[in-house]
């Protein structure tokens, strides 16, 4: 089945969807479809009704009589009858979905599933039941049913230990936002690496966020800043509380204050667990629930240190929330009254460390796990991570951007690459070469098999020095933005 041309992207997620949608053995199956809201997966779901004749139902917040009554009258649609039908409970609701695919393979699709299962919690079960082995639709039917939900909590528990759908789904699709290059060529700013990295570093790769944005993004980088203060920092823009809503869009989040309050510590850079405690005043044995339920819905992600147990970081992993933290919810009273460009002129310098440096950082280790060639990186990288290295000689930690490590079938790990990440808007010298190769010598010994490559990587590229110097050998990689956006 080809894609439609609507669709950009999403090449992946649509094969994985024509795979569980085609002809096949007699048997309906279950498929999950989940991701945060926005990112296209209605679309993508009402492209494959459309293009299979198969039948798509969105539920609503509504009571549970109220969207049986509208599934009766979508099925009667679906089926050509001039009357509605009329479905007294979920159990009849269930065997007229899934007597669909009677005659041939046929992909029946519940949107915004979870607002069913919040006014009748026990739909699961009802569907379990309906999905038995020995069930008129196990064993006359073709049915292809599809849930899909953006309450990530509610989908996820959907096929949970001991939940009545474990093991009866053959397809758990998540749908993610756009990686940076497909966001890059999403807005159309691809040819431009600066434009590009400066876009993805406030918005991310959520698709709707184009059409928030008046539908277009910037058209230059002179136009950036106008570009930003008229869509992301203005009270009239659909994106302004975006960053704030996605907290609260989450059914399980009873508490927003204090996921927040996180969220705000991280933001300003507090990514260690202390950190964070410390930032809000709390035991930092308090957070661990706070951080299990940001991770859990997306919005933050743990990362091991790459050389030392028990020392993870957290980021955030949405860039509107991070916007909105360092500036819209900080300074929204001078941005309510019009201060736009005053706001943004006077915060280039936490944009700078609190926006730029840490999403340069972000988008060079998915690159090194991504896009880099093996002899890039001096072999196969199984995990990037970030690491603190001791130094006896400066008596302090060295943080590390970059640690590229190798995980071969048969062997211990080890170090194929280290790497330095700077976004300033100077260029990157040999002072940062000298402290790299510093570095390099106070890795473990146990974790350096062969002399791992040194890999330089900056938005405003390289002074000549540096660049002779990397010329005349090869342990060294210098990346700038074009190599970051089209290279290996």
């Amino acid at each position: 089945m080809q894609k439609p041309q609507q669709l950009f992207g999403r090449d992946a997620e649509w094969h994985a969807l024509d795979d569980f949608t085609a002809p096949g053995p007699l048997g309906a199956s279950l498929g999950l479809v989940y991701g945060r809201r926005r990112q296209g997966k209605t679309l993508m779901l009402e492209l494959l009704a459309q293009e299979t004749s198969g039948f798509l139902f969105a539920a609503t917040q509504q009571s549970e009589a109220q969207n049986l009554a509208d599934l009766g009258a979508a099925l009667a649609g679906h089926r050509g009858l001039r009357r509605p039908l009329l479905l007294t409970d979920w159990r009849e609701a269930l065997e007229e979905l899934l007597a669909l695919g009677e005659e041939r393979s046929v992909p029946v699709i519940i949107d915004e599933f979870p607002y069913l299962v919040s006014t009748t919690p026990a739909l699961p079960s009802y569907l379990q039941q309906a999905l038995s082995p020995l069930s008129h639709a196990k064993q006359h039917t073709r049915t292809r049913l599809i849930l899909c939900g953006s309450a990530l909590t509610v989908m996820t528990q959907l096929l949970g230990g001991g939940a009545p759908l474990r093991g009866r789904a053959s397809l758990e699709l998540v749908v993610r936002p756009f990686r940076y290059r497909e966001a890059a060529a999403f807005w159309g700013v691809d040819d431009r690496p600066e434009l590009a990295f400066q876009l993805d570093a406030l918005v991310g790769g959520t698709p709707a966020y184009r059409d928030m944005c008046g539908g277009a993004g910037p058209d230059s980088l002179a136009g950036f800043g106008p570009w930003v203060q008229q869509r992301l920092l203005s009270p009239a823009s659909a994106m302004f509380r975006e960053g704030g809503l996605l907290l609260r869009e989450e059914p399980t989040i009873t508490d927003p204050t204090s996921y927040t309050a996180v969220l705000a510590a991280i933001s300003a850079g507090n990514h260690r667990r202390s950190e964070i405690a410390s930032a809000l005043g709390r035991n930092s044995g308090a957070l661990a629930h706070l951080l299990s339920g940001l991770q859990d819905i997306g919005l933050v992600e743990q990362a091991d240190d790459a050389l030392r147990d028990k020392r993870s970081v957290f980021r955030v992993t949405e860039p509107v929330v991070r916007l909105h933290q360092l500036l819209i919810r900080r300074r929204e009273p001078e941005l309510v009254i019009g201060r736009a460009q005053q706001v943004w002129d006077g915060s280039a310098d936490t944009v700078a460390a609190r926006i730029y440096g840490p999403h340069l950082e972000d988008l060079a280790r998915r690159w090194c796990f991504e896009h880099a060639s093996p002899a890039t990186l001096g072999g196969q990288a199984s995990r990037v991570l970030p690491t603190e290295i001791p130094c006896r000689e400066h008596r302090q930690g060295h943080e590390l951007d970059l640690v590229i490590v190798e995980s071969p079938p048969h062997g211990p790990d080890r170090v194929t690459a280290i790497g330095e990440v700077k976004a300033t808007t100077a260029p990157m010298g040999i002072n940062q070469l000298e402290r790299l190769e510093h570095l390099r010598t106070l890795l473990p010994s146990a974790k350096v098999q062969q002399l791992p490559k040194l890999l330089l990587c900056a938005r405003s590229g390289f002074t000549s020095d540096l660049r002779g110097t990397a010329g005349a050998r090869s342990d060294i990689e210098l990346i700038d933005l074009p190599r970051l956006y089209h290279g290996d």
